[in-house]
């Protein structure tokens, strides 16, 4: 697996990273969480990323008890604040000092190594959330912070009122061939403040790998198929766009590759990016995803995928709460 630099922080991180949300926050079964963590090692993946919210404390618990046969020194680890949970909600200092500590136990361990909040707090001055995710940075609980999903405006007041010399080196976005938002204002303000993006959902919660087709309905065992997840991934299921996507496959089997591998090669071209973060309920998940790490993307590809997908890509500048009446997704990263 080949990593690159996470932002100005000294962590090196594999541009594939293991996300938890959906999977193991009680998605899949325990065992095949395991399995499927497991199969990130052997893989050569060192990027796992979590959240206190997920299945309210249960991704975190899961991989506490996996992660603990690990050395610590072997993987970063990521987790996030903001939604509420059981003890509350917010960036507060209040909150954030007790959601770290509540992270960490369930995490089994005396730090993260990134520490992101989760969404924009505009119930709380930025100058108070700054100066706490310094003090947790102070006191070792985590060495490095990011957040997810904020504006340029809210990423311009963060960078302003960072504290003792504590500032991000994250952002964590939606970002994939059918969202491509980031790319007009997020992408080149972190850049030119040393912040990497580590991406969610590039692979447009499983349509860009093709699996739904239009006219038809959703394979039993796909999100799509859930009740819950239904309203979530609904917008992405309309007939155009996946007619759209249909006509990514015959560009994917010219390129060799499967259209997963392909979305995800897609994100990665970008040097902006540090990590994708993926899902997976089975570990051959793993190893179909890792491989788009090595897939080149030339410009004659990339206008193939632009020229099959026509209007339906979704450009513009990405909400978040707070921000002109907006909230992009609720638990979507």
């Amino acid at each position: 697996m080949r990593k690159r630099r996470l932002g100005s922080s000294d962590l090196e991180v594999t541009e594939i990273a293991l996300g938890s949300w959906l999977t193991y926050s009680g998605g899949v079964e325990r065992e095949h969480t395991e399995a499927c963590t497991r199969a990130a090692f052997d893989a050569g993946i060192n990027f796992f990323d979590t959240a206190n919210v997920y299945g309210n404390g249960a991704s975190e618990t899961a991989w506490g008890e996996i992660l603990s046969d690990y050395p610590r020194s072997d993987y970063v680890l990521a987790t996030k604040v903001y939604f509420p949970t059981d003890g509350g909600s917010g960036l507060s200092a209040e909150q954030i000092h007790k959601q770290i500590d509540g992270s960490l136990q369930r995490l089994q361990t005396d730090h993260v190594d990134l520490y992101q909040c989760h969404r924009f707090d505009v119930e709380t001055p930025i100058e108070e959330t700054m100066q706490a995710l310094a003090d947790v940075v102070k006191a070792g609980k985590a060495r490095w912070v990011g957040f997810s999903e904020w504006t340029p405006e809210q990423i311009e007041a963060g960078l302003e009122a960072a504290a003792d010399g504590v500032t991000f080196v994250s952002s964590q976005p939606q970002y994939s061939m059918l969202w491509r938002a980031p790319e007009e204002e997020v992408f080149p303000l972190c850049d030119s403040h040393g912040i990497s993006q580590i991406v969610w959902s590039p692979l447009a919660e499983g349509v860009l790998s093709g699996k739904y087709e239009p006219g038809k309905p959703p394979p039993e065992d796909s999100r799509a198929a859930s009740e819950e997840m239904n309203s979530f991934i609904g917008r992405k299921m309309k007939d155009e766009t996946l007619e759209a996507v249909q006509r990514l496959r015959p560009i994917a089997d010219e390129a060799g590759i499967s259209m997963v591998q392909l979305a995800l090669a897609w994100v990665l071209r970008r040097d902006e990016l540090a990590a994708a973060i993926i899902g997976a309920s089975r570990p051959e998940q793993i190893h179909e995803n890792i491989a788009a790490a090595g897939v080149e993307m030339t410009s004659d590809l990339c206008d193939a995928i632009d020229d099959a997908l026509g209007g339906v890509p979704v450009r513009g500048t990405t909400l978040a709460p707070g921000a002109r009446g907006g909230v992009l997704h609720r638990h979507g990263d």
